[in-house]
């Protein structure tokens, strides 16, 4: 394909996602030039806009930064990094009351904020919107302020193939638009991605979440770190041919109950706190539960519950379980854990840079070192809004010193040509490798893991990697090849954790050594 079968795009600043974090971003670079939001999909899908439960933040009376910061350190299990932890829950109060003052309608009773609690949390911290859909909210205001400031253009529908490199630097990505190729260019790049849930059977994320982000970086050079410490929610709706729903923590917060098979509160067994414990320890709880009994699921049981209350506080879930013939007034609803947020991603500084010059990492794809080894609920839309503001702040000091965005038409003639322009594989067998991966990382990279186990996924998913070496003109298969790139890694860093840590489990390393914490750093 010959160089001139690609259009070159500019902007002063390219940000790649379109969730929290990325919109967040935005707003900073705007007064500065030109910013490029890629949104793979449309409208408002991202991880974000699907965020039920709400947001942490220090800012109830009876509340204290000092209280959030030590809970955030003790669900991190000794791997958080207590600078970022503060940055975290400082500027986060700063951060939401600016989502106030943009019309973000969190809930109140009358004029005063409602605050709820959820697990591993002290005090009652957590923000929410229309019940249980918060993170649509917010998503909605921070678009509406987008859509104000002239500077800003969402590109809807364009796939980001990879990031483009000029000597060490980022200066932009290869992007597919309507099946064709181009490259946009900028100044500086911030990746905003979010997770990879798709990788697993059960997830509560949407279809986008393939890790694209994560991958490209790594493409690149980027270092990852701590990529094992994958979160699954404890609760995601359990029925046939249906897709995982989530079922937002704030319903145990609530007073739900999980029952067993048999009709049995177990959470007490395993844990003082019950079902106020750790995302982490219930999760382990109820696939332990499952094991014993036979079952495929649990039950949560709201049924002790006020009906107008639960209609009111959760209406997006009392309306979507109510579709597939369940009451959540009067029935007992299955669940079971799902694959939910990564801990591990890129590793940033503080302010979201990363190894590579002028490439910038914030929200879930990043590592921070802010949730350790397991995340305390909530606090994932706050990290989006913190870290997208810092990234974004410093991608502009960075850039500050670029009046033009400077490219070298040789260097991207030649890296043009590293693209396949088919895959050796059709749809139908991408499915498949697809299929295969999510079935090995559910199984056995899962929320309870081994050696054994570990050894066989790392040698199926390379077998599976190797089959997809080339970067490909097509979206289905680059999204395959940074499927299984990130389930790899996962597998690999988990081999090589001989430790059982936060949302880490191994049955042959059940303890964790009482020395300090290693952060862990991945390669294939």
């Amino acid at each position: 394909m010959p160089p001139s079968s690609f259009k070159i795009q500019f902007a002063d600043f390219l940000i790649i996602g379109s969730g929290i974090a990325g919109l967040r971003a935005s707003l900073e670079l705007a007064s500065a030039g030109t910013v490029f939001i890629i949104n793979k999909d449309s409208g408002r899908e991202s991880n974000s806009a699907y965020a039920q439960g709400g947001i942490a933040a220090a800012i109830n009376p009876l509340d204290t930064p000092k209280s959030h910061i030590e809970d955030t350190l003790k669900a991190g299990k000794g791997l958080c990094n207590r600078s970022s932890v503060k940055i975290l829950v400082e500027e986060g109060v700063q951060r939401v009351r600016e989502l106030i003052d943009w019309k973000t309608h969190f809930d109140r009773k009358g004029n005063k904020l409602l605050f709820t609690q959820e697990a591993a949390h002290s005090k009652k911290r957590i923000l929410r919107a229309k019940g249980d859909a918060t993170g649509d909210e917010i998503i909605k205001s921070l678009l509406l302020k987008v859509a104000s400031n002239p500077n800003i253009e969402i590109l809807e529908n364009h796939f980001t193939l990879d990031l483009y490199l000029e000597n060490g630097v980022c200066k932009g990505a290869w992007v597919l638009f309507d099946g064709f190729p181009k490259i946009i260019l900028s100044k500086s790049v911030i990746l905003a991605t979010g997770g990879a849930g798709q990788i697993y059977l059960r997830t509560t994320n949407p279809l986008i979440a393939t890790g694209d982000g994560i991958a490209m970086a790594y493409r690149q050079g980027a270092v990852l770190e701590d990529m094992e410490f994958v979160q699954f929610h404890p609760t995601a709706l359990c029925l046939p041919h249906v897709p995982p729903f989530l079922l937002s923590e704030a319903m145990r917060g609530e007073g739900g109950l999980l029952k067993n098979l048999h009709g049995e509160a177990f959470m007490k067994r395993y844990h003082p706190e019950a079902e106020l414990a750790p995302r982490d320890l219930v999760s382990r709880a109820i696939w332990t539960e499952m094991e014993k009994t036979g079952s495929g699921c649990v039950y949560l049981d709201m049924t002790a519950t006020q009906p107008s209350l639960l209609r009111k506080r959760f209406p997006t879930i009392y309306k979507t379980c109510l579709s597939y013939g369940i009451d959540i007034t009067r029935d007992l609803i299955p669940a079971c854990p799902s694959a939910h947020f990564m801990m591990g991603g890129v590793q940033t500084d503080l302010n979201g840079m990363t190894g590579i010059k002028g490439l910038y990492v914030a929200g879930e794809a990043a590592c921070s070192e802010v949730h350790g080894a397991n995340r305390l609920a909530s606090n994932s839309l706050l990290e989006g809004l913190v870290f997208g503001a810092r990234a974004g702040r410093h991608a502009l000091a960075f850039s500050g010193k670029n009046k033009f965005v400077t490219f070298d038409r040789n260097n991207i003639d030649r890296q043009f040509k590293r693209f396949v322009k088919k895959p050796p594989l059709t749809g139908r067998e991408l499915d498949r490798m697809v299929l295969a991966c999510k079935k090995i990382m559910w199984e056995l990279v899962g929320i309870i893991r081994n050696e054994k186990g570990l050894k066989e996924a790392c040698y199926q998913l390379k077998k599976l990697n190797d089959s997809l070496k080339n970067s490909f003109l097509n979206r289905k298969a680059m999204e395959t090849k940074n499927m299984l790139t990130i389930a790899l890694l996962i597998s690999k860093a988990a081999l090589s954790r001989k430790e059982s840590l936060g949302a880490h489990s191994r049955t042959d390393y059940p303890h964790s050594p009482s020395q300090q914490k290693q952060h862990s750093y991945s390669q294939i």
